[in-house]
């Protein structure tokens, strides 16, 4: 095989590949052995098919499987070879073949830019922490007292009323027949959240213990049987226990009811907590910082054919090539990514099936209830496997290049964390459409463009 360079424009470059007719014919040879033992054609014992007969009744379509597969092994020689690096797929253009002749073609490459990486004292950012105040974790705590309510028995000639906890059992009927699953028992409701059936809790106020009440409710336009979807229906009640709320006290015990080990460690807990729920959207402003600077501190000319197909991947205006806007945040979005990604092969940066499976048990671990649909999800869908890969790559160089820059540590308030957060987002919603800041705390696709 004999690899020259035809041209070299920019980014452009076009090699001529001739692949000596012996070595063709070599592998023609060769595909026909093989279809030997594996043609069955009457007259002939099967694997007894002479290479001839098999050539003149499937010879073109042969040639053209053995020709594919050459153009493709050639191909990847050639890139090899020349030591490119490509962006997108190779065109191929067909100058001369056929049976007897040597295949002569051009491939048409998009290369990748040589990127100078730029030291990391020429970047610095900002390292975000929050300050809890008393005030705040106190409020929290309260509010924790109120959302975890505990209940206590009412005086049996003491009737319910709005915050009560009910205990009943019932049965429903539709136009007075009874159905499957229209009957309870030991059904727990606090009245006035209205959780059970719309305007249901409303009805039960003001009964005692022991009493029977009737309960005329609609039934849901979801219902799992079709038939009963939005029909009126009637809840004979037995009212079982009534409970009145308790304030609970914020002590030990407590504490260790909500898990913790004691009011001091729940306490802190919930101080980690407040402080997780703005470390994200924090993370986030602190790695735009960073992202800002690479794009400004590095020049490279960004590959048409990558711009052109990370367009398509804008929602909204899928089809808008001339849309100078959708333009630049193309070539924003995959400069970023071939400068993240050339830091990441620079200082051998990977990502392991093992933190893969990490990641996703994290997401199982958030979502109980629902572990075999994520596992599922994963399992039927590579894209969001390969997604997923790419989002646990751009972290490990985000956070390695942060390791490496000059952090300047800033502590704020919940405030101020509120305000800069409320700002960002401001700052930065007119480029709600893209995904690159499509929500702020999600991070940047990387675009991982492997060497071939």
């Amino acid at each position: 095989m004999k690899v020259q360079v035809q041209s070299k424009k920019g980014l452009k470059t076009t090699l001529s590949i001739i692949v000596d007719k012996a070595e063709i014919k070599k592998k023609l040879d060769a595909r026909l052995l093989e279809l030997q033992n594996q043609i069955d054609l009457k007259g002939f014992r099967k694997g007894k098919v002479p290479p001839l007969v098999i050539k003149n009744q499937f010879g073109k379509a042969i040639y053209g499987e053995v020709i594919d597969k050459v153009l493709k092994e050639s191909t990847s020689k050639a890139i090899q070879e020349k030591k490119l690096k490509i962006a997108g797929q190779p065109k191929i253009d067909l100058k001369t073949f056929g049976e007897g002749k040597d295949l002569n073609f051009e491939l048409q490459l998009d290369l990748l830019p040589e990127i100078k990486l730029q030291s990391f004292t020429k970047f610095k950012a900002s390292d975000y922490s929050i300050k809890v105040s008393k005030d705040i974790l106190d409020e929290r705590l309260s509010n924790i007292t109120k959302e975890y309510k505990s209940f206590e028995d009412k005086r049996n000639d003491t009737k319910s009323e709005i915050g009560d906890q009910l205990i009943f059992n019932y049965q429903a009927t539709v136009d007075n027949k009874e159905f499957e699953g229209g009957k309870g028992e030991g059904v727990v409701i606090e009245l006035g959240k209205d959780l059970f059936l719309q305007g249901f809790d409303k009805q039960l106020i003001g009964v005692k213990k022991n009493e029977s009440k009737k309960v005329t409710s609609t039934l849901p336009q979801n219902h799992p049987k079709k038939e009963l979807a939005n029909k009126k229906a009637i809840f004979e009640c037995k009212i079982i226990n009534i409970k009145s709320p308790k304030k609970n006290k914020l002590d030990d015990d407590f504490a260790k009811k909500l898990g913790a080990k004691n009011l001091s460690d729940l306490t802190e807990k919930v101080k980690d907590q407040i402080s997780n729920q703005y470390n994200m959207a924090l993370s986030s402003i602190t790695k735009k910082e960073i992202l800002d600077q690479l794009e400004k501190n590095h020049t490279i000319e960004v590959p048409k054919n990558l711009i052109e197909n990370e367009m398509k991947s804008i929602p909204n205006n899928p089809n808008s090539k001339n849309d100078n806007k959708d333009i630049k945040l193309a070539e924003k979005r995959i400069k970023l990514g071939l400068i993240l990604n050339e830091y990441g092969e620079t200082n051998n940066i990977k990502v392991s099936e093992d933190e893969i499976k990490t990641e996703i048990q994290k997401q199982v671990k958030s979502m109980p209830g629902q572990e075999k649909l994520v596992f599922e999800y994963y399992q039927k869908n590579p894209s969001a496997t390969q997604h997923l890969q790419s989002t646990l790559y751009e972290e490990k160089i985000i956070k390695f290049i942060k390791s490496k820059i000059s952090l300047t540590k800033k502590e704020l308030t919940v405030k101020e964390a509120e305000k800069m957060i409320t700002q960002f987002n401001e700052n930065n919603k007119s480029k709600a459409s893209s995904n690159v800041e499509k929500k702020e705390t999600k991070p940047l696709k990387t675009k991982k463009i492997s060497k071939k």
